[in-house]
């Protein structure tokens, strides 16, 4: 096998990449693009913009293509992700697109990625001490709120757990953190106000309106960012919270992985007191809590990883990683 095209595919930013294998069968990225995936009219089209880039690796001339994507996969051939305003049908009008592929959700990429070199670059945000052979939880906020776990295959290895755990219905427990959630339906016109909404960039321009009454995009708002932003405190609570419930819910005690997104811009939310204190919280197992370290893969790349090392396991094996 020569070459493997890496697509990771947000709400935001599509990211494609070359990979190739060195001497030692191992994983090397080549050249990369960013393109924006709101301008692009279909799937088609945003793989046709590969071609007008002049981009040296080709979908249909890749040996196999990973393709990481903002939503669920059904059928392993077909998403309609929530942030894109069109899906992907592999199994139909976008079969002939490629020679070979997998198609993952992009959290099953990020989760892949810990699985490979670039996860030796992570930072500790929290110590503690994991696990062997035990669940690991991968969470990240970007556009949407993507969550996905590591769990042990018997054999030494890991298989991943997709999730939309973004989606769930955030928990607010104050008075003044009910007056938020009622802003954030205000604004949004949505009865449920899930993760997506409150632990995301769309979440740091609300709770940024909710204060000053200002509207400014999620760059704007963390670049004003200082030590005693009230801002910045709820936001990494906000932050902290979506991890310890999530890490409770897989019982997480391998550990929980941060990637990418906001935290990996801006890896105060992750960095700043109030994350952790919200981490470490729980009336029942708090001893638990106190365990699981908390890392912070800042690489932006990580989702191309985890889709290259997706798609050297099907080249290999015929098989899927989930």
């Amino acid at each position: 096998m020569d070459s493997i095209l890496a697509a990771d595919i947000g709400g935001t930013n599509a990211r494609f990449a070359v990979f190739s294998l060195d001497g030692d069968g191992a994983l090397v990225m080549g050249e990369s693009i960013w393109l924006e995936t709101g301008r692009c009219a279909s799937f088609a089209d945003l793989v046709g913009q590969l071609e007008v880039e002049h981009f040296p690796l080709l979908p249909r001339d890749a040996d196999v293509v990973g393709l990481a994507v903002a939503g669920p996969v059904h059928g392993r051939a077909y998403s309609d992700p929530p942030n894109i305003p069109w899906d992907v049908d592999l199994a139909g009008r976008d079969a002939l697109l490629f020679k070979d592929f997998t198609l993952i959700n992009d959290f099953t990429a990020q989760a892949c990625a810990c699985m490979t070199p670039i996860f030796d670059e992570a930072l500790l945000i929290l110590p503690g001490k994991a696990e062997p052979d035990t669940t690991r939880a991968v969470i990240g906020a970007g556009t949407g709120l993507g969550m996905a776990a590591l769990v042990p295959d018997g054999a030494g290895g890991y298989r991943v757990m997709p999730t939309e755990g973004g989606h769930s219905l955030f928990p607010f427990v104050s008075r003044e953190e009910f007056d938020f959630m009622d802003f954030v339906r205000d604004r949004t016109g949505r009865r449920q106000v899930i993760g997506d909404l409150v632990v995301t960039g769309l979440g740091l321009s609300l709770l940024h309106e909710f204060f000053t009454g200002e509207r400014l995009a999620p760059a704007e708002v963390t670049a004003g960012f200082y030590s005693k932003s009230k801002i910045l405190a709820w936001a990494a609570r906000f932050y902290g919270r979506a991890c310890r419930n999530f890490a409770l819910s897989t019982l997480a005690l391998g550990g929980v992985t941060i990637s990418g997104g906001v935290a990996a811009r801006s890896p105060e939310l992750v960095t700043h007191p109030a994350f952790g204190d919200a981490f470490r919280f729980s009336e029942t197992h708090a001893a638990v809590m106190e365990r699981i370290p908390v890392m912070l893969n800042a690489n932006e790349a990580s989702g191309l990883w985890g889709a290259a090392h997706a798609a050297l396991h099907h080249a290999r094996t015929g098989g899927h990683v989930t």
